[in-house]
């Protein structure tokens, strides 16, 4: 790679689409952000259409074009299938980068923490994902497509496990617990039977807001027991699901596991209810793991990707570089 080349990595999930370009010194030269693509909710022409935006903005940004980018990496959700790959990759392959390559975005946040891009990472934000390389270069996802098919975690979860939680709590159905003070404060609600009220008439089943995890992690910093137990069934669960990806790519015998802990809950929660509980039941079947919390914004990690294609090293000084220029803008 010389002096004058560049790399783009764009990291696609239900939210935004990130962009950056870094040149060979690692160095970001530009940005560009857009909307969703996570092709399964909304459709892949809107999908492409935003990942076109983030790049374009981003060429424009830094006065190139896709001839002077010399790889691009794309880290996106929804690609949980290989029928979504057999969707994904024709639609990208409209966009003119001469080299390229796609992962999932849960590959992606394995990389940002791993440097070998071996071990396992585990997604716990909006919803949740697990995934792992092993020094054979195979690969297993578990998980990660909703909770008909075995998914217990996610802030959406654990924002409805809450609810739950806090209305027995209220009936007594549960211990006594200051959840039922946290939904009020969070709701805007001064009794609890108002807000049931309230969302039985709007005919609400489903918590969707993942923010009010924000308050389980208060209650529990406060002592409750039953915010406690709530994010320890969480680390459970995450630690079964990463025995399990452990056990399916062969259980890397000899050498420590890293498990890249990527998402809102494990990134800027840091429960030590749940990093502890995952730790203690990993350790029941793989006593030599390091648990790794990524500083890198996930955009880096297909940037990183991008590198490895390239085999370019990526310094101690490149990491800290993409450490210091953090997320979306």
């Amino acid at each position: 790679m010389t002096i004058n080349s560049y790399i783009i990595g764009i990291d696609g999930g239900g939210s935004k689409t990130y962009a950056v370009i870094v040149d060979a010194n690692g160095d970001k030269i530009s940005s560009g952000v857009a909307g969703p693509s996570n092709h399964q909710t909304i459709g892949i022409d809107k999908a492409l259409a935003n990942i076109n935006d983030s790049i374009d903005q981003a060429l424009q940004a830094a006065g190139l074009s896709h001839a002077d980018i010399a790889f691009a990496q794309y880290g996106l959700a929804g690609l949980d299938r290989e029928q979504d790959y057999q969707i994904v990759r024709p639609a990208l392959s409209h966009i003119p980068f001469a080299r390229w390559n796609i992962v999932s975005d849960t590959f992606e946040g394995l990389r940002t923490g791993s440097p070998s891009n071996i071990g396992v990472v585990l997604i716990c934000g909006t919803g949740s994902n697990a995934a792992g390389r092993n020094e054979a270069g195979e690969t297993v996802q578990v998980g990660g497509i909703g909770y008909l098919y075995g998914d217990n975690l996610g802030a959406n979860y654990m924002a409805t496990t809450m609810f739950r939680a806090a209305v027995r709590s209220w009936e007594g159905r549960e211990i006594p617990s200051v959840l039922p003070e946290k939904l009020l404060q969070y709701f805007g609600f001064p009794t609890m039977g108002a807000l049931i009220n309230d969302f039985l008439d709007r005919e609400i089943q489903y918590i969707r807001e993942g923010k009010l995890t924000i308050s389980l992690h208060e209650a529990a910093r406060e002592g409750d027991a039953l915010a406690i137990r709530l994010l320890k069934e969480a680390g459970n669960e995450l630690g079964i699901t990463a025995n399990t990806v452990i056990r399916r790519l062969g259980g890397f015998k000899g050498i420590t596991v890293p498990i890249v802990l990527v998402g809102s809950v494990l990134q800027k929660g840091r429960s030590p209810y749940l990093l502890n509980e995952l730790r203690r039941v990993l350790e029941l079947e793989n006593p030599n793991v390091e648990l790794i919390i990524p500083e890198l914004a996930p955009v880096y990690g297909a940037i990183l990707l991008a590198m490895d294609h390239l085999e370019i090293p990526a310094t101690k000084e490149t990491i800290q570089k993409f450490n210091a220029n953090g997320g979306y803008e």
